[in-house]
């Protein structure tokens, strides 16, 4: 399988793992070694303000905090999208990708809108590739709007409202389909 570097995963309709469950996950890296990436879509009730002071002032001081997945959650993440990719430790699409350790002046510069995830999401060697084969998830290309989302708690019916029928209809499937 090709690297699914750069795209999204988005949780299909019979993941039912609670980690994972209407999920859109931004895929960082990706190799025979495993996959890494964060989940966009879970913002949690804190501030960044409130839980990494010192990244406030990359967000913004009333940006939420988000769970990046169930890996190391007591970890921050910092996705940001940058002017120059050259100042990302971990590139995933475009001017898009991660910051790692103290962030310099001049990377702070270069940055153009960020977000705090705790915890990340990971799959060993041919985890991943083993969950498409059954049809887990479904992928879509990364795009900036979409990672640095304004309703980030919706993005998973909107992507997959974007790519139109039978997406649309997977988009409609209530998180408990009990409540159905």
């Amino acid at each position: 399988m090709k690297s699914l570097k750069g795209q999204l995963l988005i949780s299909a309709g019979g993941l039912y793992d609670p980690n994972f469950r209407h999920t859109v996950v931004l895929v960082a890296a990706h190799d025979e070694q495993g996959a890494v990436g964060v989940i966009l879509n879970r913002p949690l009730d804190m501030r960044v303000v409130e839980a990494t002071p010192l990244l406030a002032d990359l967000t913004g001081y009333d940006a939420v905090l988000f769970e990046g997945g169930p890996v190391a959650p007591q970890e921050a993440v910092l996705l940001v999208e940058a002017d120059d990719r050259a100042v990302l430790d971990v590139h995933a699409f475009g001017g898009v990708g991660f910051l790692t350790g103290e962030v310099s002046d001049d990377v702070r510069s270069a940055i153009r809108r960020a977000r705090v995830y705790l915890g990340h999401a990971g799959w060993g060697p041919g985890q991943l590739e083993a969950e498409m084969d059954r049809s887990a998830w479904i992928l879509e290309p990364a795009r900036a709007d979409d990672v640095f989302s304004e309703d980030a708690g919706r993005l998973w019916q909107r992507v997959l409202e974007r790519k139109g029928p039978p997406y649309s209809n997977l988009a409609r499937i209530p998180f408990d389909p009990s409540m159905n």
